[in-house]
């Protein structure tokens, strides 16, 4: 008998490089909940700030929303770190906003996931291990900081292409977490969509002695938590095990977030 959904949670993906990762937790999650995915439109594969932008606009993401409401989807996640990050705080807030009014739906992005999350678990200082190159891994420095974090260790693996991240194999994905560990860091975070990571975050977690959060395993756990979503889940790493977040850590969508400084 097939299974009831529960919750289904949409993601707008760019491109294509580690969209498998999408099925993976949907297997891995069970219980009838569900992550459909719509790829939107990318017309340059490249972690370049203008590329990004294109990546991230207005029109990009709208036809995409609208394909995605095809799903019945309860909530909707911009699944793209830096091309969320890059328009800055008030930026990316304004893109979910523009996003929402279009879905009418519940709406985050990539970015505001990973703050929701490290929130949500208490945490204050970061290491941050990103494929990213090096001005664009910045951005994202500036992004956690804005939220309120600290960030004690930035690291940039300089790879211009999501189709290049995508290949990267399980033990270098273990191997570049561990070695930008900082002492002193509450968590690893290791931002880009692009990068494969679900099915290995125990054992990323294992490797580094402490929580890792992943951007398609935040996208994710966004998209879960905005559907009304509460269960917690073992295999997905420390977030997944803690459950999600209350209406104090944030409410609805990004767009409420408020003078966070």
């Amino acid at each position: 008998m097939e299974r009831p959904v529960s919750h289904t949670a949409g993601i707008l993906y760019p491109g294509y490089s580690a969209e498998d990762d999408y099925p993976t937790l949907e297997r891995l999650l069970g219980g009838g909940l569900r992550l459909p995915l719509v790829h939107t439109l990318m017309r340059e594969d490249a972690h370049r700030v203008d590329a990004l932008l294109d990546v991230g606009s207005a029109d990009v993401l709208a036809d995409g929303a609208r394909e995605l409401l095809a799903h019945d989807v309860e909530s909707v996640v911009w699944a793209c770190t830096s091309g969320s990050f890059v328009f800055g705080w008030d930026g990316a807030r304004e893109q979910v906003d523009t996003l929402a009014a279009v879905t009418g739906l519940p709406t985050s992005s990539t970015s505001f996931a990973f703050v929701h999350a490290a929130r949500h678990l208490g945490l204050r200082r970061l290491a941050v291990a990103a494929t990213y190159p090096a001005d664009v891994a910045d951005r994202f420095r500036e992004f956690l900081t804005v939220a309120g974090f600290e960030v004690l260790g930035l690291a940039s693996r300089g790879i211009v292409t999501a189709a290049e991240v995508g290949t990267l194999p399980r033990e270098q994905v273990l191997e570049f977490a561990a070695a930008h560990d900082v002492a002193g860091a509450d968590a690893v975070l290791m931002p880009d969509t692009a990068l494969h990571s679900v099915a290995w975050l125990d054992e990323l977690e294992q490797r580094v002695g402490k929580p890792v959060l992943t951007a398609n395993q935040v996208s994710a756990w966004e998209g879960l938590r905005l559907t009304g979503h509460d269960d917690r889940h073992e295999g997905l790493g420390t977030l997944f095990r803690r459950g999600f977040a209350p209406d104090e850590v944030t409410t609805g969508t990004a767009q409420r977030e408020r003078g966070v400084g």
